[in-house]
């Protein structure tokens, strides 16, 4: 079953994240997230228990899709595939024209992934710029 994420679905979510090597989004930095697109931030939950996750958002020109995460001792049963779908079904009905991921250079089975789902690689450069200052790591 793929939903909607709610805020009591945070701590399975993030343990999904770890579980799969990602960072743990602080709750404060999904809230502004949610307050502007809450629907495509969604979450599998089979059986109840949440397995996945992807998060979604639409500037009204173009939708992104970050952080899709399966736990691994869930994967290889189309969650993935079936969150990636959902959340193109939620685009289109935002009248999204396309939609834009990045993949590191170094996860080749990511990019196979979004590649048998056509996404084509593309090769823009990324630039990015922290805006607030991030404490000193201890």
């Amino acid at each position: 079953m793929i939903r909607t994420f709610r805020w009591e679905d945070y701590d399975a979510v993030a343990a999904v994240w770890a579980a799969a090597g990602a960072d743990v989004l602080p709750r404060a930095e999904l809230e502004p997230k949610l307050t502007r697109d809450p629907e495509l931030f969604l979450v599998a939950a089979p059986e109840g228990i949440i397995a996945g996750t992807v998060l979604g958002t639409w500037d009204g020109r173009r939708g992104w899709i970050f952080r899709l995460a399966v736990d691994p001792a869930h994967r290889r049963k189309g969650i993935a595939t079936s969150l990636v779908h959902e959340l193109e079904s939620r685009f289109e009905a935002l009248g999204c024209p396309r939609v834009n991921l990045l993949v590191l250079p170094h996860n080749k089975a990511g990019l196979r992934f979004w590649q048998e789902l056509g996404y084509l690689p593309a090769p823009d450069v990324l630039c990015t710029k922290p805006l607030r200052s991030q404490p000193p790591e201890k």
